[in-house]
């Protein structure tokens, strides 16, 4: 079973359906021996090995889950089961029986943190609402879990946007608050709307939307503030000193403009008749920013991971997620648009990928590569989960709007 594609990408590119379909199977190929029963998913080496001296993260525990509930939609073999044992895993292992919510990891070595993070509820929605679509067992049980934890602590109502930490027991709310986390909360709300049909998840997702990117982002041209105080106030200095951070570097993420541009679309897929315009210009706004900014931005293929507020690179290693999500963005705005500028693009990424990133060796991607396009880890280490080169090939195939997971089950009954 595939989606059927729609999204007027240029009929002589060779990253067409066949070609996306069989990259699909390679990367679930490629995880499926990663989840532990009753932990979770380990994190994978270069080789796809399980790295059993790292702890159990939650984030990575539920992106996976999201994954092979899609690939049970597929019909892969053993991916029901994977999804499965993650979702037992989010019930049990990596859930906080004692103050509810879920841990941020769990270790044989070493107690979990002390401190619950936005980034794991936001996954914990998504991984929840696929799996239901997915009819794995124990997964309605978890979103109506997931659902209520994050209306009683995570969404701020009066900011319209999700607070980013917070305590185990849930008395003290961390004064940082992140665009990251309300990113991927985002395409979580999407998610549960979809599945539940409640509009209030939609609704929520609009409104972070526009705060974050119609009003922080265009009022700052079209570079986002990543990083926030308490008062929602940007600090564009935070982690000057630290900026190789794998979740709150310094300065642009330039991948997260490429993200943000596709999540516009998706909001205003799922909007329908009612969506704002400037949701499409919007996605148009980041796009070209991230491509002119951050593309061969040193003069070496690829984008680098951040730059500064002059637009100046600062991390110039290339990192997967990051073309990734340039592949998907220009599908979407392809779609959208029938502009053939986002046809090239997306023809210019996939090129990138298969020749950087696209490890037909060993399986995978690559994660990391240094700008001359050899191995590197100085942000991430290792291969250590699907989700953003997963969705790469099923988004270019798939509708904006329902989310992936509902528009395969949807495609499936036809």
């Amino acid at each position: 079973m595939g989606l059927n594609p729609d999204l007027h990408i240029t009929a002589d590119t060779v990253y067409d359906d066949t070609w996306l379909r069989n990259e699909t199977h390679r990367l679930l190929d490629f995880g499926i021996s990663s989840a532990q029963p009753g932990r979770g998913f380990n994190w994978l080496d270069d080789h796809g090995n399980a790295r059993h001296d790292m702890p159990v993260y939650t984030w990575l525990t539920c992106r996976m889950t999201h994954v092979y509930s899609i690939g049970a939609l597929f019909g892969h073999p053993h991916a029901r089961d994977a999804a499965g044992l993650g979702v037992d895993a989010l019930r049990t292992a990596l859930h906080d029986d004692e103050h509810g919510g879920w841990f941020a990891s769990v270790s044989d070595n070493q107690e979990s943190p002390e401190v619950k993070d936005a980034y794991d509820q936001a996954f914990v929605l998504l991984a929840a609402s696929s799996a239901v679509v997915a009819d794995i067992p124990g997964a309605r049980e978890l979103l109506d879990d997931a659902i209520s934890v994050f209306d009683a602590h995570w969404w701020d109502e009066s900011a319209e946007l999700v607070v980013d930490r917070v305590s185990r027991d849930w008395t003290t709310t961390d004064s940082y608050r992140g665009a990251n986390a309300n990113m991927h909360t985002v395409e979580a709300l999407l998610a549960v709307g979809d599945v539940t049909g409640d509009r209030i998840h939609h609704d929520r997702a609009l409104a972070i939307t526009r705060r974050l990117v119609h009003g922080f982002t265009r009022n700052n041209a079209w570079l986002m503030p990543e990083h926030f105080d308490e008062n929602w106030t940007p600090q564009l200095e935070y982690n000057k000193e630290l900026p190789e951070d794998a979740f709150r570097p310094y300065g642009v993420t330039i991948g997260h403009l490429l993200e943000w541009s596709r999540l516009c679309l998706h909001v205003h897929a799922a909007l329908g008749d009612g969506a704002p315009d400037w949701l499409v210009t919007d996605a148009e706004a980041l796009f070209d920013v991230a491509v002119e900014s951050g593309w061969r931005a040193d003069q070496l293929p690829g984008f680098v991971y951040t730059m500064d507020w002059q637009r100046e690179p600062v991390v110039a290693t290339r990192l997967h997620w990051v073309i990734a999500e340039a592949i998907s963005a220009a599908a979407a705005l392809n779609a959208v648009t029938k502009d053939a500028k986002y046809a090239r693009w997306y023809n210019t990424f996939w090129e990138h990928a298969e020749t950087h990133f696209i490890d037909r060796v060993h399986g995978s991607w690559h994660h990391e590569r240094t700008p001359e396009g050899g191995p590197a880890s100085t942000v991430w280490s290792g291969k250590p989960d699907l989700y953003h080169a997963l969705q790469a090939t099923l988004i270019p195939r798939a509708p904006l709007a329902p989310s992936l997971a509902t528009a395969l089950s949807r495609e499936r009954k036809t």
